[in-house]
C-alpha cells in the first residue's frame, strides 16, 4: 500500500512539472491565444514558436534562463520560467506597433532575430491578412505599403520593389525557389499561385539576397511559409482550423476556404482547400474617359461580331476562377529530428489579358482573343531537420523540391480564322542543404549549397477555328535545360551588447542548353550554350545605441544569370516590334548600399528611414537587333522591327522608404508608409530613360482603432503622377495602357482613395469582417497597368475557428 502510496505522488509529480513546461500567450486585450509568439531565450539556443493555442513547451529552457516572448503587433516580454509559473505559466502581451524585435526567418533560411539582421525586412501578419481581405497573393503583398504591385488583367499582379521587378525579384515558398526558367523581363502573375489563406508569415527582404538565394534576388525577396502541421503537447489530440466565406461587390467574388490541422505527440498533418470565382471587374466612375472601353468582342456563328457593352464600367473580358491545394504531413520521432512533406496544387481558369484586348488597329480591335491558358503549378516538398551538437552544424536543414509549372497563351487576330496557341511547361528540381553551426559565444555561421536545374519544354499549334483542324506552329521558347550550382558562407558576429556584424559570400556557376527550331524562322543557329560563374557578397552592421534606436548598414551584390526568356524568346513585345533569340548573354550585376535608421520616441512614436542605392551593371535589356542581317521581319502578318535582349546598358536606382509609426492613445493608432525611388537606363544613344521598374512615389497611410475584439481602420493609398516625359523609352507609345494629358501624349495620373475595414471577434470561434474599399469610386490604374483598379468595393467576410 505504501509503495503504491508513493508511485502515485511521483506520477502526479511528474505530470504537475510537465504542464508546468508548457506556457500559454494569449492577447492582453481579449484573452485570446497568440499564435506564432516567438521565444527567445539568451546566447544560440533554437527560437520556439507557439502553437494555434499559444502554447509552448518550454522544457528545453533553464529554469533561471530569462525568456523573451515576441510577436508582431505586440510589446516583447520578459521573464524566466519560475516567476512564469507563479502566474499559471501565462503571459498576456499587449498591442503595440512600435516594436523594433522581431523574429524572421528570410535572411538566412533560419530563425532569427530581426536585431541581427541589417537588411530591411517587413513581416506580413495572418492578422493583417484577414483584417485588410486582400484577394490574391499579389494583393497580400501590396497591403504592407512597402511594395507596388503592377496588374496587365485581373488573374495577375507583378510586385516592383525598389526599381525592380519580375525575374530581378526572388520568390520563396516554404525556403523553396519558386523562380523559374521562363520569368521574363516584363510583367508577371505568378505570385498568384499562393493561397494567401494558406500562408502562415509573409516576410519581404529589401535589396540584394543573392548570398543566400542565388540568381534573380536584385531588388528583393519575397518569403511565404504556408501553414505548418502542429504536434500536440498532451496525449490529446490538438485540433484547430478555420472556415472562411467572403464577396465582394466589385467583381462578385465569391470565396471559400477550408483548413484543418490535427497534431498527436509525433505526427501531425494540415490540409487547406481554398476557391475563388472572379467576375469581369468593375473600374470606378470618376477618372479619365481613357482608360473606358464600350465594347468586346465575341465569335457568333463563325463570325467576330463586336458588342456594345451596356454597362462601360466593366472591363470584359476580365473573369476568373482558381482553386488551391495544400496537405503536409509531419514526422517527429524525437527531439532532433523533424521531417515534413508538402504538396501543393494551383490552377486557375483561362482568362483574358485586358491590355491586348485594348489594342486598336485600322479604329477596330486589333484581336478577337488574347487570353492566358489556365495557369498551373504543383509542388512536391521534402524538407528534413537535425539538430544536434556536431564539429559540422548545431542544426542542419534539407530541402528537396520538385515543382511543375504550366501557362499558356492563345491569340488571334480580328476577322481572322487562324488561332495561336503556344503552351509552356516547366519541371523544375532543387536540392538546399543549409547548415548552421555556433562557433563561439559571439558568433554563428550559416553555409550551404544549393543544386537547381529546369527543363522547359514549349510548343505551339495554330488551329484554323472554321475547320478546327490543328497543325505545329511556332513555339515561345527553345527546348532548354538551365541548371543552377551554388555554395555560400554567411557569418554573424556579436561584437558588444549593442554591434552585430554580418558578412557573407558565394560562388555560383550557371549553365544554359537551348535547341532551335528553325522550321518558322531562319536562325543563324540550331543551338545555345552558356556555362559560366558569378561570386557575390554582402557586409553589414546593425549598430543599437539605445534600446529605442536602430542603425542598419549593408552593402551587396547580387547577380541574374541569363535564362531562357532573355536567350530564346519570340514575341511581339509592342506593336511593330518583334524580341528574337540571342546566344550571347552574361549575367548582370548589382551593387547595393544601404543605410537604416529606426527610433522609438517616449514608446509613443516609431521613426523608420532607409535610403538606397543601386548600380546594375551589364543589364540584360531589350535593343535594336538584325537577324540575318534584317532589321525587320514578318511577324504575325505585320512588319516588325527586330530587338533582342542584350547586355547593352547600365542602369542605377536609388531611394527611401520612410515609415512612421505613432500611438494616440485610447485605442487610437496611425501609421503611414511612403516610398520615393528614381531609376535611370542607358540607352542605345548612350541617353538615359527613366527605368521600366521603378514606380511613382506611393505610399499608405492609416489611421486605426483596437479596443477588445474590435478593429477598425480608415485609410488611404496613392500614387504620384508620372508624367509622358518621366516615363520609360519602351512605355511611351503603349495607348491601351496610359490616360493623355493636355497635349494628347499618354502618362500615368496621379490617384488615391479612401477606404474602410473592419473585424469583430464575436467569440472565440466566430468573427465577421468587412468594409468599402475605394469609396468615393475613382476610376484609376496603378503604374504600367493594364487594367483599372476596383471601383467603389464593398466586402464581407465570415470566419469560424475551431
Amino acid at each position: 500500500m505504501l509503495k503504491l502510496l508513493k508511485v502515485t505522488i511521483i506520477l502526479n509529480l511528474l505530470t504537475t512539472f510537465s504542464y508546468a513546461q508548457t506556457v500559454t500567450v494569449v492577447d492582453g486585450e481579449t484573452g485570446l491565444p497568440v499564435e506564432m509568439t516567438a521565444v527567445t531565450t539568451p546566447g544560440t539556443n533554437p527560437i520556439l514558436f507557439t502553437n494555434s493555442n499559444g502554447q509552448v513547451d518550454l522544457s528545453s529552457v533553464a529554469e533561471n534562463d530569462s525568456i523573451t516572448f515576441s510577436c508582431l503587433g505586440y510589446q516583447s516580454f520578459t521573464s524566466v520560467k519560475s516567476v512564469l509559473a507563479k502566474s499559471n505559466n501565462q503571459v498576456a502581451l499587449m498591442y503595440s506597433r512600435l516594436g523594433l524585435n522581431e523574429v524572421v526567418i528570410s535572411a538566412n533560411r533560419w530563425n532569427q532575430q530581426s536585431t541581427s539582421i541589417p537588411s530591411h525586412i517587413i513581416s506580413i501578419s495572418k492578422k493583417d491578412m484577414y483584417l485588410m481581405n486582400p484577394q490574391t497573393a499579389a494583393d497580400l503583398l501590396g497591403i504592407s505599403g512597402k511594395v507596388f504591385i503592377q496588374k496587365s488583367q485581373q488573374g495577375g499582379g507583378s510586385p516592383m520593389i525598389r526599381g525592380f521587378a519580375t525575374n530581378r525579384l526572388l520568390y520563396s515558398v516554404d525556403g523553396v525557389r519558386m523562380n523559374t526558367a521562363i520569368f521574363r523581363g516584363g510583367n508577371i502573375q505568378n505570385v498568384i499561385n499562393l493561397d494567401p489563406f494558406a500562408i502562415q508569415n509573409t516576410e519581404v527582404v529589401f535589396g540584394p539576397g543573392s548570398v543566400i538565394y542565388g540568381s534573380d534576388a536584385i531588388g528583393g525577396v519575397m518569403s511565404f511559409q504556408t501553414l505548418t502541421p502542429e504536434f500536440s503537447l498532451s496525449d490529446q489530440p490538438l485540433i484547430t482550423g478555420s472556415a472562411t466565406t467572403r464577396y465582394s461587390s466589385a467583381n462578385s467574388e465569391k470565396t471559400e476556404h477550408f483548413d484543418i490541422r490535427i497534431g498527436w505527440k509525433k505526427w501531425a498533418i494540415a490540409t487547406s482547400i481554398s476557391s475563388w470565382d472572379f467576375d469581369h471587374l468593375r473600374q470606378g466612375s470618376n477618372g479619365p474617359d481613357d482608360y473606358l472601353k464600350s465594347r468586346y468582342v465575341q465569335h457568333q456563328d463563325s463570325v467576330d461580331v463586336t458588342i456594345s457593352q451596356d454597362d462601360i464600367l466593366l472591363q470584359i473580358p476580365s473573369a476568373y476562377s482558381q482553386i488551391n491545394l495544400m496537405q503536409k504531413i509531419r514526422f517527429s520521432p524525437n527531439k532532433n529530428w523533424d521531417f515534413q512533406y508538402g504538396f501543393h496544387f494551383s490552377e486557375t481558369s483561362s482568362y483574358g489579358r485586358y491590355d491586348r484586348h485594348n489594342r486598336v488597329r485600322n479604329g477596330m480591335p486589333r484581336y478577337a482573343e488574347w487570353d492566358y491558358g489556365p495557369q498551373k503549378w504543383m509542388m512536391h516538398h521534402l524538407r528534413i531537420v537535425h539538430s544536434a551538437k556536431s564539429i559540422l552544424y548545431d542544426e542542419l536543414s534539407i530541402n528537396l523540391a520538385q515543382q511543375l509549372f504550366e501557362e499558356s497563351r492563345v491569340d488571334r487576330s480580328l476577322n481572322r480564322t487562324e488561332r495561336n496557341t503556344q503552351t509552356e511547361e516547366v519541371s523544375a528540381f532543387s536540392i538546399n542543404v543549409d547548415l548552421k553551426k555556433s562557433t563561439g559565444k559571439r558568433n554563428q555561421v550559416f553555409y550551404g549549397a544549393e543544386y537547381v536545374t529546369n527543363d522547359v519544354t514549349s510548343t505551339g499549334m495554330l488551329t484554323d477555328i472554321s475547320t478546327n483542324i490543328s497543325t505545329n506552329g511556332p513555339s515561345r521558347y527553345p527546348q532548354s535545360v538551365w541548371n543552377s550550382i551554388g555554395i555560400y558562407v554567411n557569418d554573424e558576429f556579436t561584437l558588444n551588447k549593442k554591434v552585430v556584424l554580418n558578412s557573407g559570400l558565394r560562388f555560383n556557376q550557371y549553365t544554359l542548353d537551348a535547341d532551335f527550331d528553325t522550321t518558322f524562322y531562319p536562325f543563324p543557329f540550331t543551338n545555345a550554350n552558356i556555362n559560366n560563374s558569378a561570386i557575390t557578397g554582402s557586409l553589414g552592421a546593425v549598430i543599437r545605441p539605445a534600446k529605442d534606436l536602430v542603425i542598419s548598414v549593408n552593402l551587396g551584390t547580387a547577380f541574374r544569370s541569363p535564362n531562357v526568356d532573355d536567350l530564346g524568346k519570340v514575341f511581339d513585345s509592342e506593336p511593330g516590334a518583334v524580341t528574337v533569340p540571342n546566344p550571347d548573354l552574361k549575367a548582370e550585376y548589382a551593387t547595393n548600399a544601404d543605410l537604416g535608421i529606426a527610433k522609438v520616441f517616449g514608446n509613443r512614436i516609431k521613426v523608420d528611414v532607409t535610403g538606397y542605392y543601386t548600380i546594375l551593371q551589364n543589364a540584360l535589356v531589350r535593343r535594336n537587333y538584325t537577324l540575318n542581317g534584317l532589321d525587320s521581319i514578318l511577324y504575325q502578318g505585320e512588319m516588325s522591327r527586330v530587338q533582342a535582349i542584350q547586355n547593352a546598358a547600365k542602369a542605377t536606382v536609388y531611394g527611401v522608404q520612410i515609415g512612421l509609426e505613432i500611438k494616440l492613445g485610447y485605442g487610437f493608432w496611425l501609421s503611414s508608409d511612403l516610398n520615393y525611388q528614381k531609376g535611370e537606363e542607358e540607352l542605345d544613344d548612350e541617353s538615359t530613360s527613366a527605368s521600366r521598374h521603378a514606380a511613382p512615389t506611393f505610399g499608405l497611410t492609416k489611421i486605426g482603432y483596437r479596443n477588445h475584439g474590435l478593429e477598425l481602420i480608415i485609410y488611404s493609398a496613392y500614387q504620384a503622377e508620372k508624367s509622358f516625359d518621366n516615363l520609360p523609352q519602351e512605355e511611351q507609345s503603349k495607348d491601351e495602357i496610359y490616360a493623355k494629358d493636355g497635349n494628347g501624349k499618354n502618362y500615368s495620373p496621379a490617384w488615391q482613395t479612401y477606404n474602410f475595414k473592419a473585424v469583430y471577434q464575436f467569440t472565440k470561434h466566430f468573427s465577421v469582417s468587412g468594409g468599402i474599399e475605394n469609396i468615393t469610386d475613382q476610376r484609376y490604374r496603378p503604374y504600367s497597368s493594364g487594367i483599372s483598379a476596383a471601383g467603389r468595393n464593398v466586402v464581407f467576410s465570415v470566419k469560424a475557428n475551431f
